[in-house]
């Protein structure tokens, strides 16, 4: 019998095993890949964690399915070599969970809360299950006013509410890592708010640049980077989003009172559920995604809620197979969400950036009650211009701008000068391009926009409207 107690115990190489006091509770019996099978002497609630203690390491499996009344197949959050039958199982007594408190910030996570970036490992004021229901709706707020972000095209068109939740859909290249950098500036350093990333399936290569990307933009003291990898197991990938998401309502209770929650990406949240699917034996369903698709995107989305204790405002990239805004994934995300941001690839092929199709993006917050008659008339206006541009740009193509009316030569030249007024040099990626990043205040971008629909700048090359801050005192950076 080894020393912790547990008759069967394989942590021969160590002294101490990590599983002291455990409860037995069976042994396996089959293993495929990242799913094992496990003989119970009692059967463990769904989502139960159960331990396996192999040369001296604690490895953590999430019970998903309950196989008949002795047996439960389990999906395994560590790497599963070494593991053999008949191995003993230890009941971890609770779900999932993770240490929080306030000094988290600044931080960089795993799944279980464990430290990535080299420091010492929390020192917790309790423990947080990352399964857990939504707040109680007697609880919950509306959400609240415009949350601004000195993004122009953003906050004049398509912008974001406070505890709200904002969808970035695109493909793969257009901008979305580099547009959710942006915003967790801009919710440290106009809100001083908190951030909480959920890298979800995010390439090593990603997460270590924006990790150094963050540190250098001085971002990182209150921000939160949660991290599940894309070499790591379909289980990490699944749970991440859960993880942070139990850091951002901790914040939200206990640190401040605006939180931003981003997370990159809730495709592949999809994509790790898929592979679960599978390897529990369900049966696909629509397009081969898993019959759970709707719930498990419920699941994590309806916990994205403001109480009175404080605003969780989410930002998604969703990336969108082959361009396709109709896969059930996307429409499973876009269901829940109140503002919608579509990165088109047309708008980064003419150097577009950030590359925002002003006519297919949108909010719920785009009427006059919460916009007021002036900021409405006017991004109304603009998109006017700019649907007309795109209609006649097939016969600009073909016969040349001298094909049209004055009026429509007119309505064109001011539609491409908004568009190109509508870029921005960013402050996350300003070390690569060399143009000073810039905050354009809402006021600002309505005074400029009503200015080039007068036909204010008519005699300005299109190229001085460009990658610029405000027009009329040259409001480039704050």
């Amino acid at each position: 019998m080894h020393p912790c107690g547990a008759t069967g115990c394989d942590s021969t190489e160590v002294t101490e095993c990590p599983l002291p006091g455990a409860e037995p509770l069976g042994v396996i019996e089959e293993i495929q890949g990242p799913v094992i099978d496990v003989r119970c002497s009692r059967l463990p609630p769904l989502h139960r964690a159960i331990h396996v203690c192999l040369r001296g390491q604690k490895l953590t499996f999430e019970v998903h399915r309950h196989l008949d009344e002795q047996r439960v197949r389990a999906i395994a959050l560590h790497r599963t070599s070494g593991l053999r039958r008949s191995l003993p199982v230890f009941d971890g007594g609770a779900g999932l969970q993770i240490p929080v408190t306030p000094h988290c910030l600044g931080r960089l996570l795993d799944v279980f809360g464990n430290p990535l970036d080299g420091g010492e490992p929390l020192v917790p004021e309790s423990l947080r299950p990352i399964v857990a229901p939504p707040v109680p709706l007697a609880e919950v707020t509306g959400t609240g006013e415009v949350l601004l972000t000195g993004i122009k095209v953003i906050d004049l068109l398509c912008p974001f509410i406070r505890g709200g939740k904002t969808g970035l859909f695109g493909g793969a290249g257009v901008g979305k890592t580099v547009l959710i950098m942006e915003f967790m500036n801009a919710i440290v350093r106009l809100h001083q708010g908190v951030s909480v990333f959920a890298g979800v399936g995010e390439r090593i290569r990603e997460g270590h640049e924006l990790w150094h990307d963050m540190r250098d933009a001085g971002v990182m003291p209150r921000t939160l980077m949660v991290f599940g990898q894309m070499d790591e197991l379909p289980g990490v990938r699944f749970r991440i989003g859960l993880s942070a998401l139990s850091y951002a309502e901790y914040l939200r209770d206990t640190v401040a009172r605006d939180v931003l929650f981003l997370m990159d990406n809730a495709f592949r949240f999809v994509q790790a559920g898929s592979e679960l699917s599978g390897l529990l034996g369900r049966m696909p369903a629509t397009v081969g995604y898993q019959p759970t698709l709707l719930s498990e995107v419920a699941e994590l989305q309806e916990r994205i809620l403001s109480t009175r204790r404080g605003s969780i405002t989410a930002v998604e990239a969703v990336y969108v197979p082959a361009d396709d805004m109709t896969d059930p994934a996307v429409s499973a995300v876009l269901a829940h969400l109140d503002t919608t941001v579509i990165l088109a690839r047309k708008q980064a092929a003419k150097g577009i950036y950030p590359a925002v199709d002003p006519l297919a993006s949108g909010s719920r917050a785009m009427d006059r009650g919460t916009l007021g008659d002036r900021h409405y008339h006017v991004a109304q206006a603009v998109r006017e211009h700019l649907a007309r541009y795109r209609d006649l740009e097939d016969i600009i193509a073909m016969l040349g701008l001298e094909a049209l009316s004055e009026a429509d030569r007119r309505v064109v030249n001011r539609a491409r000068r908004i568009e190109r007024y509508l870029t921005q040099p960013f402050f996350v990626v300003a070390e690569h391009t060399g143009i000073a990043g810039a905050s354009v205040p809402l006021e600002t971008t309505i005074a400029d926009c009503e200015a080039l629909l007068r036909g204010d700048f008519d005699a300005r090359p299109e190229e001085a409207c460009y990658m610029q801050g405000g027009l009329h005192r040259g409001e480039d950076a704050r």
